[in-house]
């Protein structure tokens, strides 16, 4: 089953690696989105270290939901999902491995930048680095609770609208505890209660969702 994991994982790459405009096209509108705050509400240090945590996680969250729509869509236009579905192996391990691939072309890369971007906000180091410690911890939940939106709308004509709307209120628990955990260390509080809810979340999720993303793809193959 590992190998089945490790397989899955290493195709989803380097299918990413020949499209490389849709890693660039995530990765630019979280690069856009962060700095254009700073541009837009001018030099106050004040003002930019309170708005810090909410731009950087709503960018985050933001360019995560760009990418999902492809998670599944390829393989269910060229037809490969129905073999991965039939596949003697489990499908929830298949689409964990399809997520952590996911995460690694997307989520990664905006942890990555992020304390690049958070130079603009003023922040201290301290607070970078939990900014980088809560994206890591958050950025693959937003992959996991996606991959349940982008399996129910899969084949939809108006499938990106709805995933929006499936997705986001799902995506608020993370927001809080992911932004609570930048500002609490900013204002000297300490972050790391919020960054044991984003690991706590991040555990449920994995165990939970890719049965119930598995679940999901039956039904729409059926």
């Amino acid at each position: 089953m590992l190998n089945a994991l490790f397989w899955i994982i290493r195709r989803d790459l380097i299918i990413a690696m020949r499209r490389r405009t849709n890693i660039l096209t995530t990765l630019l509108f979280f690069i856009i989105v962060v700095s254009l705050f700073p541009l837009a509400i001018g030099p106050e240090i004040a003002t930019l270290r309170l708005i810090a945590p909410g731009v950087v996680w709503v960018g985050a969250l933001l360019a995560s939901m760009l990418a999902l729509s492809q998670l599944f869509e390829a393989d269910y236009q060229d037809g490969s999902l129905e073999h991965i579905i039939l596949s003697p192996q489990p499908l929830s391990l298949l689409v964990l491995g399809k997520v952590i691939a996911h995460w690694l072309i997307t989520g990664l890369p905006l942890a990555i930048v992020s304390p690049i971007l958070g130079l603009q906000y003023a922040l201290s180091n301290d607070v970078l680095l939990i900014m980088i410690y809560a994206l890591m911890l958050g950025t693959p939940i937003l992959s996991l609770l996606g991959a349940i939106g982008a399996a129910l709308t899969l084949g939809l004509h108006s499938g990106g609208v709805l995933l929006a709307l499936l997705v986001l209120p799902l995506y608020i628990p993370v927001l809080i505890f992911g932004a609570g955990a930048i500002e609490a260390t900013a204002s000297g509080l300490g972050g790391m209660a919020h960054l044991s809810m984003l690991g706590a979340m991040l555990l449920v999720a994995l165990i939970a969702t890719p049965f119930a993303t598995a679940a999901a793809l039956r039904i729409v193959s059926d």
